[in-house]
């Protein structure tokens, strides 16, 4: 978890937020206290989408809220918690998309809802996550948060893809590791390109491309022979 009590206290963006956006913490709002604070978070991705992350300021994530500043100051202290709070949440919603297919080690599931979650009907999600990532090298609060929890992803899905390789679903002639490098990087190259080109993402073409995908981490058809052929001799 990043450190939400660090603060920034030089550079003239910083400036600029501290006369605006004043840390201190208001009176406890009225309400459910989740409820809000997801609220707020989604609104904090939706500037972010639709702002930029420079123009990402508390007193427009209050606006697109419908609240006041000082609501939001209660639950970010400032802007650098509040997007560390973002990054955490997008990240969040990946890993539970993990864990929903896990059991059943659907990976085509998987990525296919993995697509669908940056889909171009809702674009708010990988716009800010494309913002944040821009913007990442500059800002070493929330690049800790993105480097620890992309380290804590792969993680889960190198185990994820090492049950699928011991069940024969998954290819075993590359570690599992390196298969989970390569199916993020393909996976971050779409969401890449997806607001540059999007006549390459339509439905039928994203069918297309997650067939490829899965085609690539599958077993190879040599090795699903000789498997069988292990088997049979096994048998006899």
């Amino acid at each position: 978890m990043p450190d939400s009590k660090a603060r920034r206290t030089t550079g003239p963006q910083h400036a600029r937020d501290s006369e605006s956006e004043p840390v201190a913490r208001r009176g406890r709002p009225v309400g459910d206290h989740n409820a809000k604070r997801a609220e707020l978070l989604a609104a904090a991705i939706a500037v972010i989408a639709q702002e930029g992350y420079a123009g990402a300021s508390m007193r427009k994530v209050a606006q697109h809220a419908g609240c006041t500043t000082g609501a939001v100051t209660y639950y970010f202290a400032n802007k650098e918690e509040m997007v560390s709070e973002v990054a955490q949440n997008l990240f969040d919603r990946v890993d539970a998309l993990l864990e929903i297919n896990r059991e059943q080690l659907d990976f085509k599931s998987l990525i296919q809802q993995w697509l669908e979650w940056i889909s171009s009907d809702a674009p708010d999600n990988w716009l800010a996550w494309l913002q944040l990532l821009t913007h990442a090298r500059h800002e070493p609060a929330f690049a800790s948060v993105i480097k620890q929890r992309y380290a804590r992803f792969r993680e889960v899905f190198t185990s994820v893809l090492e049950d699928g390789q011991r069940q024969g679903k998954i290819r075993d002639d590359i570690a599992a590791d390196l298969l989970a490098d390569q199916v993020s990087a393909i996976s971050d190259g779409w969401l890449m390109m997806l607001p540059i080109e999007p006549e390459r993402f339509s439905a039928e073409r994203g069918l297309a491309l997650l067939d490829a995908l899965i085609t690539l981490i599958s077993p190879p058809k040599a090795s699903k022979r000789s498997s069988k052929a292990k088997a049979k001799a096994t048998a006899q």
